[in-house]
């Protein structure tokens, strides 16, 4: 197959490239047969004035990959010629996943379907940027990239939905032209980067032609604190009744998904049988990572990753999880689904004070399990599940990450889902710049009646027996009377309901409508996979009414 790339017949157009097109590649070992087309969309203006060689060296990098590269120049994606004639290719030549390094956005905020032309085939949308710093301004910077380049390339293509890769190419002084007394800026391409995106864009593209029961996918439970107590937390989600659900419908999607526990409980107790951050003596383990295997998967790592990681944690062999020369792996198969407790970012540290710390490099513990899923289990895509892991809090850049950031060196180019709720943007961003994550949304969750719990629970019983009694058995008011006062007494409740003390007959008359009142109360329940009694949903937002309504009423 031959893809016709005619850029122009300007001067500009890409050197030594013919207007023939590409041939196909050969594909890798690991993705045979792959034949995806990748269409690498830029501006116009890259042509036109001869600064062609970020795209030339990106279709190298793609090109490297097995893949098919289709470069296409637009004037303005808000331009509707430039719209028709990729809507037209596209048509032709059906992409697998689409690269654009256009800045700003396309879709209107807002709207039900937000869609643009890049995407209306189905194809992700990899954002890769074309910086407009120096390489050294972006190799010293903790931030990545400048304000500019962070509101044109990274910020607004977020509103149309892509996903960000990484700072590509970056502004380089040219030569001194003495007709205009100016030093002449080019774009210098990144070769390392290059790299990346097109390893990312290889993997979308091999995930999107693997058949649904060939793919195999790793879903990573978060653990904050590291107590078995917390397994599975997400904040606002049933994580492990979310699971559960997510693999219902990878089954019946035709997904290899066996195995399925009853429920969310069932899950969480499945996976406490095996090694947690808790603990691992007397615990089934079920996948092990060879200590050789890891060393492998270290030393490939940058040299800088690996002193940091050495100079802070030691050997290997020093690693907790370390057992008869191989790492205790908190995973589980269930198919070809592999479901694992996201690892502690340390050991005698503090958990909490840790999880967002921003120089912390991960034990050799973590790096194995990531190790793992990419190399033993070879995982297509990972699911982190719910906010939220500390996969994305890893030190490093804030954005345009380089091969020595951590994120990037645990988790390398690899699909990545993550569903996150939509009340906590900002720290959503951080998954979605960090580690080109997809985040899936899902909503706050609703309100619920908080009910009697602990001693009111059992004041309530009183109070209920107590009018019971008031109806024909005068004796045994005496006696509850002196139990609900004493209890209220012992809890503080006639404190918290401004009731004098010996003020019985008060203490009656108000503390039925005051154990109402707390058992009524809005209290936010976890998102549940599946809806509530809608009668249940609404009784805490109707009941301030009623309570108006009854104090209305006098």
């Amino acid at each position: 197959q031959t893809v016709p790339h005619r850029l122009s017949p300007l001067a500009g157009e890409m050197a030594g490239r013919p207007e023939g097109g590409y041939p196909s590649p050969t594909p890798p070992h690991k993705r045979a047969g792959l034949q995806a087309i990748i269409p690498l969309c830029f501006y116009r203006a890259l042509v036109q004035s001869g600064e062609t060689a970020p795209i030339e060296a990106m279709i190298d990098a793609l090109t490297a990959e097995g893949l098919i590269a289709l470069p296409v120049f637009v004037s303005s994606l808000k331009d509707q010629v430039s719209v028709d004639t990729l809507r037209a290719i596209f048509t032709r030549f059906p992409p697998s996943v689409v690269i654009n390094t256009t800045g700003f956005a396309v879709s209107t905020p807002g709207v039900e379907k937000p869609s643009t032309v890049l995407d209306e085939t189905g194809a992700v949308v990899l954002q890769a940027i074309f910086s407009s710093s120096p390489r050294t301004t972006w190799a010293g910077s903790t931030q990545g990239l400048s304000a500019r380049d962070l509101a044109m390339s990274v910020a607004l293509p977020e509103v149309d939905g892509r996903v960000l890769t990484r700072a590509v190419s970056f502004k380089s002084k040219a030569r001194f032209d003495e007709r205009v007394e100016a030093n002449l800026v080019s774009h210098e391409p990144d070769a390392g980067r290059m790299r990346f995106v097109a390893e990312l864009a290889a993997n979308w593209a091999w995930l999107r032609a693997t058949a649904p029961a060939d793919r195999r996918v790793a879903l990573v439970m978060a653990n904050y604190p590291n107590r078995d107590g917390r397994l599975g937390n997400g904040v606002g989600l049933d994580t492990p009744a979310g699971t559960i659900e997510v693999m219902r419908a990878m089954r019946d999607s035709g997904y290899s998904v066996t195995d399925l526990p009853a429920d969310g409980d069932a899950l969480i107790q499945t996976l406490m049988a095996g090694p947690t951050n808790a603990a691992h003596d007397g615990r089934v383990i079920r996948e092990r990572l060879s200590v050789s295997d890891y060393i492998s998967f270290f030393v490939s790592l940058p040299k800088e990753v690996q002193e940091r990681v050495t100079a802070r944690w030691g050997s290997p062999e020093n690693d907790p999880f370390h057992i008869d020369g191989a790492f205790a792996l908190p995973l589980m198969r269930f198919g070809k689904l592999m479901i694992g407790i996201q690892p502690a970012r340390g050991y005698n540290i503090d958990p909490k004070e840790s999880y967002h710390s921003p120089d912390l490099v991960p034990p050799h513990g973590y790096l194995a399990f990531y190790a793992f899923l990419r190399r033993e289990f070879s995982a297509q895509a990972v699911i982190h599940m719910g906010k939220h892991g500390n996969l994305e809090w890893l030190p490093g850049k804030a954005l345009a990450l380089s091969e020595t950031c951590l994120p990037e060196a645990v988790f390398g180019p690899l699909p990545h889902l993550y569903p996150f709720i939509v009340n906590d943007p900002g720290e959503g961003t951080q998954a979605k710049r960090r580690t080109s994550a997809v985040i899936i949304d899902h909503l706050t969750p609703p309100l619920t009646r908080a009910e009697s719990y602990g001693p009111l629970k059992d004041l309530e019983a009183l109070v209920d027996e107590y009018y019971e009694a008031s109806g024909g058995d005068p004796r045994r008011l005496v006696l509850l009377k002196k139990q609900i006062l004493e209890l209220i007494a012992d809890i503080g409740l006639d404190q918290d309901a401004g009731i004098a003390k010996g003020d019985a007959e008060a203490v009656m008359a108000l503390m039925h409508h005051h154990l109402d009142s707390v058992a009524s109360r809005a209290l936010v329940a976890q998102t549940r996979p599946r809806g509530r009694d809608i009668m249940d949903i609404l009784a805490p937002y109707a009941e301030p009414a009623r309570q108006a309504r009854a104090k209305a009423a006098g």
